[in-house]
């Protein structure tokens, strides 16, 4: 989920409610990642984190699971913001591999192991090694799946091949990552996604999946075919905050204006995002 802000760049609380609802009632999500990069974490305090999920929390906690994100590459910061996440409410962590700084894979499974020790909540790992640099081998899956915590990934490796290999050998749940392999990580065996398209395109995915489960291939497939706008629209020209920001704020939801150092979209940019999701048949 985003971080709306208000036009003076605070955090906007009203909004961030606001958001959350519309995502789990009238898109149809079964939870909401908060804290993540798509929050904008990078540039949101800690205080502000808390009351992010804090209000998310109370707003939709009674119908939809909360993760927070709580990995950053500090291993004492994340800690502490995992324990600051499970005090606001949140009932899963999101961990990334600690980006920029190349740890070795020791580093990286200490680091996971660590934040998960820190808590009593349940930890999905996030392997994105286009951001982090450092992919998680087959070898450190293994070892971290013998943490009882450490129960899921969040796979945006775009290898399904090797994903697949990872999730038999460790019997981890996977979700997938990458919106543009979506139906195809489903039909490998991943169990759903977390996914940046859905703040605008929820209940076709959630169609897709149901005609996926149903049998219905060929309806699973033209209803990915028809989702390729969305993906045109909102990991496209723009960066996937700028343009979720943008799309969402021509519908009339809470958006904001992203913190530097990113820019929000110009008006081109702008156009192309609204004309791409206007090009998404409306799954019945």
């Amino acid at each position: 989920m985003i971080t709306p802000f208000t036009p003076s760049g605070e955090l906007d609380v009203p909004g961030v409610a606001e958001l959350a609802r519309h995502l789990v009632d009238e898109q149809g999500l079964d939870g909401l990642v908060l804290n993540g990069t798509t929050g904008e974490s990078p540039t949101t305090t800690d205080v502000e984190k808390a009351q992010l999920i804090e209000t998310v929390v109370e707003t939709v906690g009674d119908r939809a699971h909360i993760v927070a994100g709580a990995s950053t590459n500090d291993t004492r910061h994340s800690v502490s913001l995992a324990q600051d996440a499970e005090k606001a409410g949140a009932q899963g962590l999101l961990l990334v591999t600690p980006y920029y700084s190349r740890p070795p894979q020791e580093g990286i499974e200490a680091h996971f192991t660590t934040i998960a020790d820190a808590t009593e909540l349940p930890c999905m790992l996030y392997d994105i090694p286009p951001r982090s640099s450092v992919p998680i081998t087959d070898a450190s899956y293994l070892r971290l799946t013998e943490h009882p915590r450490i129960i899921a990934v969040k796979d945006a490796t775009a290898d399904l091949s090797g994903s697949q290999r990872v999730r038999v050998a460790t019997g981890l749940t996977f979700y997938c990552g990458v919106d543009a392999l979506n139906l195809a990580a489903y039909a490998t065996g991943q169990v759903g996604v977390v996914s940046v398209i859905a703040h605008l395109v929820g209940r076709q995915i959630n169609a897709m999946f149901d005609a996926y489960d149903e049998g219905d291939v060929d309806r699973a497939s033209s209803i990915n075919d028809a989702l390729l706008p969305a993906l045109s629209a909102l990991q496209g020209p723009a960066q996937g905050v700028v343009a979720v920001k943008s799309a969402l704020a021509q519908r009339g939801l809470p958006a904001g204006e992203p913190r530097l150092p990113l820019t929000p979209a110009d008006s081109m940019v702008a156009d192309f995002i609204a004309e791409n999701l206007a090009k998404v048949e409306e799954v019945r």
